[in-house]
C-alpha cells in the first residue's frame, strides 16, 4: 500500500465547487462534440422520456485518471504517473476515500443537481476476475483496461426536467495556485468556438462478422441447456461478438445513434486509444447517499411492422411465462446481491414486469430498491453486485464459468458498466449492452440473451440479431469502406486470404518447420525467379528430404499478381512451404504464394541510406543458411533496431564477426574490391549474387573475409541488399557514420532492373 500513501501525498484537496448557471445556444450533443476529441472526455446523455432519463453530462479535461489491467494499476494525478500492483477494487476504494474527504470538510452547500465531480468512465465485465477465482478459458485479444475512469476539471450538467444547465469546476488547495479561472476560461472559449464539423463514419462494405456462425451459436445454446438439465445452473446469458472495419469519427457514430434511438443511458468515452459508444436501456446501480436502486431487464420482443403487430408483440411479452420466470429469477438474484450491503428488511421490488418500448424492441423491466447499511460504501455495493446478474445468469459464479468456457473472446466492456461514481456517495451506472468499442480502425460489439431450459435456440439466435440492429442499422446508407480483397494461391487453389488456412497440427505452425522465398516483381515480371526457385528447391531437399514440387512457379506467380491487381505496380511475392504433419505419402505440406504491393524502404525516409544498430545477441544456427519459418530471431532483432531508432539490426556471429542484417546481406566495397563477410551459417542472397556478377563485369574483384564491425568504417562503402530493395547504402552503424556513399548503389540497381 506504499503507492496508496503516495496518492494521498499527491492528491490536492478540493476546496470548493464553482458552479454557474449557463445558457446553451446549441443542442447539448453539439456542445459535447467540441470536447469529444479530448482524451478522457466522458459524455452521458439520457434519451427518451422514461423516469431514468433525467440528466445530460459532459465530463472533460481530466486532472486525474485511473486505469487497471487486472492487478496492474496506473494512476495519473496532474501529469504525475504512478504504476503499481494492487487489487483494483481496493485501489478504487482508496481513491474515493482520498477525494471524498474534501467534501466532508469543505464542500457546502451541495450542488443543486447532486452530481459532484467524481470518477467518470467504465468498469469492464472482466473485473469479475478480481472478485472471484474463475477459470480463464477465453481469449483477451484486445488488451484494453479493466477500469478506465477519469475525474474532470470541467463538468457540465443539464437537467432535462427543469431545462437547467450548470457548469461545475473544482478548485483545489495547491501551493502553485488553483487553475479554477483557467478551466472556466477554457470552457467558455470552447463554448464560443464554431460548432464542430460533422465527420462521416463508415464501415466495411461486407458488414459485420461474428465470432460464431449461426450453427455454432445454436449448438452453444444447446450446450447451456444440457448444463441446466444437469442442475449446474438455471440460466446463462450467452453472447456473440460482431466486428467490422471502421473509419471516421466515433462521436459522429454516437450522435447518429442518439438521434436514431435515444435510450436512457447513452454514453461516449474517449479512453485515449479507444472509444466506447453505448446506447444502453438498462440501469445497473443508482446510489444517492444510502438510497440504492437497480433495474434489471429480462424479456425481449421485436417491434411490429404495423400498430396491430406491435401491440400483439407487447401483449405476448407480458403474458410469456418463460419471460416472467426469467425476470423473476434475476430479480431474486439482485435482491440477494444488494441485500449483502443493505439494511435488513430494506430491499424491496417496487415495480415488476414493466414494459419499456424502444425503437427495435420491447423489454420487461423491474425496479429493486434498498437502503445501504451503515458503514457500507459505493465500492462495497459494486463488489456485492458486479457484474450485474441480468447479464450473467443464475447462480452467478457458475454462469460466469460457463460464459468463459463457451464464448471464445473476453467480453471487455460488454456487460460491464458505464457512468459515474461521485466523491459524495452518489453513483449512476448502466449495464453496458448495445455498446460498441472503436479501436484500431475496428468496431466491435456483442449481443446476447438469457438462456433457460425451455429456450428455443433458433429464437434466441434471432433475438441477438434484433438487439444488434440498433448498432448495425446506423451504418446503412453511410458510405462503406471498399476494402480490396487479397488473394493467395494455396495447394493448387486461388483463395481469398481470409479463407486460406493451415491445419493446426502442421509442423510449420507448431515448430516453424518450413521456409519461404521473397521475390520482387515489377509490372507483373518477377526478378530472378529461376534463382529463387533453385534456392527454394535446395531448402526443400535439406529440410524436408522429399522430392521437390513439380510446379511451374512463373505461371502461379503470374496468376496471383493478376488476381491482386498488381500487374502495373511493384509487388512483393512470397512463396512459402510448410512440412505438414506426415513423413510419408500422401504428404500434407502447405504450398502458398502471395503478392502484396511493395513500397521501397527509402521512399519512407528522408535519408538516402539505412542506419544499422548491432544486435546484442549473437546468432549461430545451421538454419540460417535457409530462409526458414523459424524466423523469430530476425523479427525480434528488427523490432529491437526500430526501438533504438535504427532501420536494421546488424547480426553478429558468436566470435563477434559480422554476418548480415535482419533482412539483408552485407557488401563492403573498398577501392576495386567487393568484400563479403564470412559467416559459418548465412543465407546466400540471390540479389547479392547478382550484384557480384555485375561488379565482376565492371572490373571489381570479389573476395570473402572475416569482418568485424570496425572494418565497416573508414574508406569503405557499405551496402546492404535483398530481393525487394536491391542495393541500399549503409550510412551509420550504432550512431557512427560510415564512409560517404557514392552513386554506385544507384548504378547497381539500374543494372539489376535491366537483368
Amino acid at each position: 500500500m506504499e503507492k496508496m500513501e503516495e496518492i494521498y501525498k499527491l492528491a490536492k484537496k478540493i476546496t470548493q465547487i464553482y458552479t454557474e448557471k449557463i445558457v446553451l445556444d446549441e443542442s447539448f450533443i453539439d456542445i459535447a462534440a467540441g470536447f469529444a476529441d479530448m482524451p478522457g472526455t466522458v459524455v452521458l446523455m439520457s434519451g427518451g422520456e422514461l423516469d431514468s432519463s433525467q440528466y445530460h453530462i459532459i465530463a472533460a479535461k481530466p486532472w486525474f485518471s485511473f486505469k487497471s489491467y487486472q492487478n496492474n494499476i496506473y494512476i495519473t494525478i496532474n501529469k504525475r504517473r504512478l504504476a503499481f500492483k494492487a487489487n483494483p477494487f481496493d485501489s478504487l476504494e482508496t481513491i474515493i476515500d482520498v477525494f471524498s474527504d474534501s467534501f466532508k470538510q469543505y464542500i457546502k452547500p451541495e450542488p443543486e443537481d447532486g452530481i459532484y465531480p467524481g470518477l467518470f468512465g467504465y468498469l469492464s465485465y472482466d473485473l469479475k476476475d478480481s472478485l472471484e477465482n474463475l477459470p480463464r478459458t477465453s481469449v483477451d485479444d484486445l488488451y484494453l483496461p479493466d477500469i478506465s475512469l477519469f475525474s474532470p476539471s470541467i463538468l457540465v450538467v443539464h437537467n432535462k426536467k427543469n431545462n437547467c444547465t450548470s457548469l461545475c469546476v473544482p478548485e483545489f488547495s495547491d501551493p502553485s495556485g488553483s487553475d479554477l479561472n483557467g478551466n472556466i476560461d477554457f470552457f467558455k472559449k470552447k463554448l464560443a468556438e464554431k460548432p464542430t464539423e460533422h465527420f462521416d463514419f463508415k464501415g466495411n462494405i461486407k458488414g459485420f462478422s461474428s465470432n460464431f456462425n449461426k450453427n455454432e451459436y445454436i449448438e452453444t445454446i444447446k450446450k447451456i441447456k444440457e448444463y441446466i438439465a444437469a442442475g449446474d445452473v438455471y440460466q446463462v446469458n450467452i453472447s456473440q461478438r460482431f466486428e467490422m472495419d471502421f473509419q471516421g469519427n466515433p462521436f459522429s457514430l454516437f450522435k447518429a445513434l442518439y438521434h436514431n434511438n435515444p435510450a436512457p443511458f447513452f454514453s461516449f468515452v474517449n479512453a485515449d486509444n479507444h472509444y466506447i459508444v453505448s446506447t444502453s436501456p438498462e440501469r445497473f446501480l443508482k446510489q444517492t447517499q444510502s438510497y440504492v436502486e437497480t433495474r434489471p431487464i429480462k424479456g425481449t420482443r421485436p417491434r411490429g411492422k404495423t400498430a396491430l403487430d406491435d401491440e400483439n408483440l407487447k401483449k405476448d411479452l407480458l403474458s410469456s411465462k418463460k419471460d416472467d420466470a426469467e425476470l423473476s429469477m434475476i430479480v431474486d438474484l439482485l435482491r440477494n446481491d444488494i441485500g449483502k450491503v443493505c439494511k435488513e428488511g430494506s430491499v424491496e421490488v417496487s415495480e415488476h414486469k414493466r414494459v419499456e418500448a424502444y425503437q427495435n424492441v420491447y423489454h420487461l423491466v423491474s425496479v429493486v430498491k434498498g437502503i445501504l447499511a451503515k458503514g457500507k460504501t459505493s465500492v462495497d455495493l459494486i463488489k456485492a453486485t458486479f457484474p450485474g446478474g441480468s447479464i450473467t445468469g443464475c447462480p452467478k459464479i457458475r454462469a460466469m464459468e460457463i460464459i468463459d468456457e463457451l464464448e471464445p473472446n473476453r467480453r471487455h466492456i460488454y456487460t460491464g458498466s458505464i457512468g459515474y461514481i461521485g466523491f459524495n456517495n452518489t453513483m449512476d451506472l448502466s449495464i453496458a449492452i448495445r455498446t460498441a468499442t472503436v479501436y484500431n480502425n475496428k468496431i466491435l460489439f456483442s449481443v446476447g440473451g438469457g438462456i433457460v431450459f425451455d429456450s428455443d435456440p433458433a429464437d434466441e439466435y434471432n433475438e441477438t440479431i434484433h438487439k444488434g440492429e440498433t448498432l448495425m442499422n446506423v451504418f446503412k446508407g453511410n458510405k462503406s469502406i471498399k476494402k480490396e480483397s487479397r488473394f493467395v494461391w494455396i495447394n493448387g487453389k486461388i483463395k481469398n486470404i481470409e479463407e486460406a488456412c493451415i491445419p493446426v497440427m502442421d509442423k510449420g505452425l507448431l515448430f516453424g518447420y518450413g521456409f519461404f522465398e521473397t521475390i520482387k516483381a515489377d509490372n507483373g515480371r518477377p526478378h530472378f525467379l529461376k534463382e529463387h526457385a533453385s534456392r527454394f528447391n535446395k531448402a526443400w531437399k535439406f529440410l524436408f528430404n522429399q522430392k521437390k514440387p513439380d510446379i511451374t512457379w512463373d505461371s502461379i506467380v503470374k496468376k496471383v499478381i493478376e488476381k491482386n491487381r498488381l500487374t502495373n505496380k511493384t509487388a512483393a511475392v512470397k512463396i512459402l512451404a510448410t512440412k505438414g504433419h506426415t513423413d510419408i505419402a500422401p504428404f500434407t505440406n502447405t504450398l502458398f504464394v502471395s503478392a502484396t504491393e511493395y513500397i521501397h524502404r527509402l521512399q519512407t525516409k528522408k535519408e538516402d541510406g539505412l542506419n544499422l544498430a548491432t544486435y546484442p545477441y549473437p546468432r549461430m544456427t545451421p538454419l540460417a543458411a535457409h530462409k526458414t519459418l523459424n524466423y523469430l530471431f530476425y523479427l525480434l532483432a528488427g523490432k529491437w533496431a526500430e526501438k533504438t531508432g535504427a532501420d536494421e539490426a546488424l547480426i553478429i556471429n558468436p566470435d563477434g564477426s559480422v554476418s548480415e542484417t535482419n533482412t539483408a546481406n552485407i557488401i563492403m566495397i573498398k577501392e576495386k574490391n567487393v568484400i563479403l563477410p564470412v559467416s559459418s551459417h548465412v543465407l546466400p542472397g540471390v540479389t547479392q549474387e547478382k550484384i557480384c556478377e555485375i561488379m565482376l563485369k565492371w572490373g571489381y574483384k570479389i573476395e570473402k573475409q572475416v569482418l568485424m564491425a570496425g572494418d565497416l568504417f573508414g574508406s569503405a562503402e557499405v551496402l546492404v541488399s535483398n530481393s525487394l530493395m536491391g542495393a541500399v547504402p549503409v550510412i551509420s552503424i550504432d550512431g557512427k557514420k560510415t564512409g560517404q556513399p557514392s552513386d554506385l548503389w544507384l548504378k547497381i540497381n539500374n543494372s539489376l532492373t535491366d537483368n
